[in-house]
């Protein structure tokens, strides 16, 4: 199993080539909107404990792969400002059938906002 994480200050890119043998790529972007708390917004600001969040989801996706059957994990999230339409988060998960790509792209994502050390500190007017 492959594992990529990052931590960005700049865009998030998303193209890259499927893992061998994979047959299902499962990719989620969380995308700023342009309301936060019911005020309009130009962007976010996200902050993070760099070291710790990036060692963080490396053991969330190592413990996610010994569950389920992945070829390929792959999660930059941006920190700074983040404009609105911009991506904040990229997660990309490969296997060899849906399920499983499904399964850890959910759970990864939730475990991310529980157990990680990335916050979201609010709205740039």
């Amino acid at each position: 199993m492959e594992i990529e994480v990052a931590i960005t200050e700049g865009p998030i890119g998303a193209a890259c080539a499927c893992a061998r043998g994979a047959g299902a790529r499962v990719e989620f972007t969380g995308v700023v909107r342009g309301e936060e708390g019911g005020s309009a917004i130009s962007a976010l600001r996200y902050e993070a404990y760099r070291p710790m969040a990036e060692n963080q989801m490396r053991k969330i996706l190592e413990g996610l792969g010994r569950e389920h059957p992945i070829l390929r994990a792959r999660v930059i999230h941006r920190i700074g400002e983040v404009p609105v339409g911009d991506a904040a988060i990229h997660v990309l998960v490969e296997s060899g059938h849906r399920a499983e790509a499904f399964a850890v792209a959910a759970a990864f994502m939730d475990r991310l906002k529980r157990d990680v050390p990335i916050w979201k500190r609010g709205g740039v007017p």
